[in-house]
């Protein structure tokens, strides 16, 4: 893990893996809403509110990634003391936030049609609340100390204290009685959906994810430039 501790080393990493992701993010994302839109039939029961899924299965499975990310970042960060991975962490954050606000989000359209409600407390749909909550606190906590080390370990903390929520949110529609559908993709016996459904849902999450590295390779390059930036300006101004 060492190796990559030297911002300069992991900079000229992440630039050369910048053009791949974005141009993978270009290519999957609009590939991925006209196989949603318009390639892939119409649900037999659902009609075509089925097509919220598409986005809304996708942000789901990104919020559970993103944020185990954060917390593997926040686990390096605290036992090497790496300096880059802090940054990763804290990059990632606002970006699984969003991830788990467009989940909730489609959630409520996709459910109030089939549903007749905009929300339950159920297990799955709460579990994914105490998520963007736990996402929104670490942001929070991270900038509520004066001294960045500090509250980078402070965020590490609570994101690996998160992470027990995470096998909550997954196996919830299996441990109790809950409105939500359950698992109908990673499944022992294989996915319950039908082919044409699953090439689109796989494309979004190619494009989610692309995504997410593109975005989270950006806000980490900015920072690190910044960060640069000021070191020069203080030996500036001592020179």
């Amino acid at each position: 893990m060492h190796r990559f501790a030297n911002p300069a080393r992991f900079l000229r990493i992440i630039t050369a893996i910048l053009p791949w992701s974005a141009g993978a993010s270009a290519a999957l994302l609009p590939l991925g809403l006209y196989f949603a839109l318009i390639g892939s039939p119409p649900d037999y029961q659902q009609g075509d509110s089925v097509r919220i899924m598409y986005v809304h299965v996708p942000a789901a499975w990104m919020a559970l990634a993103v944020y185990s990310v954060m917390a593997a970042s926040g686990a390096v960060a605290l036992v090497w003391r790496h300096p880059v991975a802090e940054l990763v962490a804290q990059a990632a954050a606002p970006i699984g936030a969003v991830f788990t606000a467009m989940c909730l989000i489609t959630g409520s359209l996709w459910g109030q049609p089939m549903w007749g409600t905009w929300w339950v407390w159920d297990a799955r749909l709460t579990s994914v609340l105490v998520l963007l909550f736990l996402y929104l606190g670490y942001i929070a906590l991270v900038n509520a100390f004066d001294d960045p080390t500090r509250g980078a370990r402070a965020g590490a903390v609570l994101a690996l204290v998160g992470l027990v929520n995470l096998p909550i949110i997954k196996f919830s529609v299996d441990w109790w009685n809950t409105l939500h559908q359950p698992a109908s993709v990673a499944r022992l016996g294989g996915p319950s959906i039908d082919p044409q459904m699953l090439l689109p849902l796989f494309t979004m999450a190619g494009g989610f994810a692309a995504f997410f590295v593109t975005v989270l390779i950006l806000r980490v390059r900015a920072e690190l430039l910044r960060r640069k930036l000021r070191v020069l300006r203080l030996a500036q101004a001592q020179g």
